[in-house]
């Protein structure tokens, strides 16, 4: 039986690395790239990719998958958050940079990914509820993920023998929860008040958590139409979700 294989965006911290791991653990060949790199040991080949360098990425991948005739899963996870803070004061550069990262390599990817004789089973693309709630602050962050959820449905019609879905992984502990809960103004941004006391209680979840809810959510995700919006709360935490939804209009 043949070995399954990952591809992965964004694996050296955060949600990226903590579903490196976890590929690794449930017997994935894990293929990843990032800026800094990946320190997991174990069935892993990486490369090294600044993919604000869109101009490197079709060389790097041709690294990274040489002699690669398939992959079950790719998932494109690497982004920013950006400041949180009134678009009215969010400069014209500052929405360029996260979408220099968040946006714009994705597409690279996925043309190049289209254009090779890969066959490719799954693909995710890392989005958020931000991309649909439109809170105060989320500025460019939800503009690019709104815009990742739209990639995919648009590329959903050229990969034939593929399923795209952008999902929302939910609230996971990260170096941007940080920044939500210790430094953002949430007298100001009234969205941060329900994660901090997300955080407060316990409902964060870590990366690795995150990454075996993914995983666990694999074949309900290939249910959905492929190039389809899905935050997993849908799926797997569905009283969350109805009081994410409730709270929309609120924050």
């Amino acid at each position: 039986m043949n070995k399954r294989t990952a591809f992965i965006t964004g694996n050296s911290s955060g949600l990226g690395l903590g579903i490196s791991q976890v590929l690794l653990n449930h017997g994935y060949r894990v293929y990843g790239c990032s800026r800094r790199g990946c320190k997991l040991a174990g069935d892993i080949v990486d490369q090294h990719c600044d993919l604000t360098r869109s101009e490197t990425i079709p060389d790097a991948l041709e690294q990274l998958l040489n002699g690669v005739t398939a992959i079950d899963l790719v998932i494109l996870n690497a982004g920013i958050l950006g400041e949180i803070k009134n678009i009215s004061d969010t400069s014209l550069d500052a929405l360029r940079q996260i979408m220099e990262i968040n946006l714009w390599p994705n597409k690279v990817i996925l043309d190049w990914l289209l254009k090779s004789p890969l066959k490719i089973d799954q693909i995710l693309l890392m989005s958020s509820g931000a991309a649909v709630l439109g809170n105060k602050g989320w500025g460019g962050y939800a503009l690019s993920k709104s815009g990742l959820n739209m990639l995919g449905r648009l590329y959903a019609h050229e990969f034939d023998e593929t399923h795209i879905a952008a999902i929302a992984p939910g609230l996971i502990e990260s170096s941007m929860m940080d920044y939500l809960c210790n430094e953002a103004d949430s007298d100001a941004f009234p969205a941060l008040q329900r994660i901090r006391q997300a955080r407060e209680e316990g409902k964060t979840l870590s990366p690795t958590a995150a990454a075996e809810r993914i995983l666990q959510a694999l074949p309900e995700i290939k249910g959905f139409e492929s190039g389809s919006y899905i935050d997993l709360r849908q799926i797997l935490a569905q009283d969350e979700y109805q009081a994410l939804l409730e709270a929309r209009n609120r924050t």
